[in-house]
């Protein structure tokens, strides 16, 4: 299977999720990827993102929270957000056979919503975040770091330097309540959405081939421990 469209029941609702294959052979990982609270599955960064994963062996799988797929903007309370991800591996493991290593998370509130399920004990092979929201814009004092210490499984986290939602000090403050094999990844010069200005020197494209980088050695120690 290379492809796929799937209607994923969550409660008595349903929505959208899209499974697409590694592009450059066999899946190594299989990541149900999250969008962020402005966005969807099928935004702009949300396409890019998954096409550099895919081309560095990882199938994703991409799908929207249910006030998305209603059209509305306002995100759901955080238990719905959770019973949507869990929905959606649910049927991703349904479809696909257990894959190993199965990595949760995604960009942002939706990398948040899926760290709360491994604070939970969530059982997949690892949590993937893309520019975690450690605190709402303009309130470092709100710091969403409670449940970070009860996370057990691998993280790969990476955040922009320039991220107003995450500053690399509040977040390596918050890092050293954390026990799990936590690999954080700071992109130079990026904002919350990974961009990065001209003078930088570098464009957001090779800002996107950092990131693939990065993820595909991860997910090669990853391999390696679960073997």
């Amino acid at each position: 299977m290379s492809e796929a469209e799937w209607r994923v029941a969550v409660g008595g609702e349903e929505t959208s999720a899209v499974y697409e294959a590694a592009s450059s052979g066999a899946d190594t990982a299989v990541f149900v990827f999250a969008h962020g609270a402005g966005g969807n599955m099928s935004d702009r960064s949300m396409l890019a993102a998954a096409k550099t994963l895919r081309s560095r062996g990882i199938g994703v799988v991409r799908f929207n929270f249910l006030y998305k797929e209603k059209g509305s903007g306002r995100p759901d309370p955080m238990p719905r957000l959770i019973a949507t991800t869990a929905a959606v591996v649910d049927r991703v493991r349904a479809e696909l056979g257990s894959p190993r290593p199965l990595i949760i998370g995604g960009r942002s509130m939706g990398g948040r919503a899926a760290s709360m399920m491994a604070a939970e004990g969530y059982d997949a092979n690892g949590l993937f975040l893309l520019a975690y929201p450690l605190h709402p814009a303009g309130q470092p004092e709100k710091l969403r770091d409670a449940h970070l210490p009860h996370i057990t499984m691998p993280v790969l986290c990476i955040n922009g330097t320039r991220d107003p939602l995450c500053t690399p000090a509040l977040m390596e403050r918050a890092l050293t309540t954390v026990t799990a094999p936590w690999e954080m990844h700071w992109l130079d010069g990026a904002d919350h959405s990974f961009h990065v200005p001209k003078s930088s020197g570098r464009n957001d494209a090779a800002v996107l081939v950092e990131v693939g980088d990065v993820c595909e050695r991860w997910i090669g120690r990853l391999i390696n421990a679960t073997n």
